[in-house]
């Protein structure tokens, strides 16, 4: 199943998973290789600042755009209260959607990048 349809709950549960075995996996690959890494550590150590900034980077742009359809919405319904989509839930309720949203969205590119390298440092020695 694709990230894109797992719910915000699901996303976050599986990060809480994921990150703290490939925290111990790196941390631990730091304690031995100590102050001279090889070059496969050296590799690993830049990915892993290097996929931070760009999760970084991708979480915020990928919010942002959600922000900005949300709002295209909420003033394209208050312009023509006719033509837009018929909603039962109350403003609240609206908002609650529109948050999850934005936050799924936010949340996509570290599950991405986490449980990939949860899956590939499994499968990796640390020596």
């Amino acid at each position: 199943m694709g990230s894109s349809s797992k719910s915000l709950p699901t996303l976050a549960s599986e990060v809480a998973y994921a990150a703290p075995q490939v925290i111990a996996h790196r941390l631990t690959r730091m304690a031995f290789a100590g102050a001279n890494p090889s070059a496969r550590d050296q590799r690993e150590f830049y990915r892993m600042g290097a996929e931070k900034v760009e999760a970084f980077y991708e979480s915020w742009n990928a919010m942002m755009l959600q922000t900005l359809q949300i709002n295209q919405r909420l003033l394209f319904s208050m312009w023509f209260p006719w033509a837009a989509q018929g909603s039962n839930k109350s403003p609240v309720e609206q908002l609650e959607k529109a948050a999850t949203q934005i936050l799924t969205s936010g949340i996509k590119p570290v599950h991405k990048r986490a449980v990939s390298n949860a899956k590939r440092l499994n499968k990796t020695n640390i020596i």
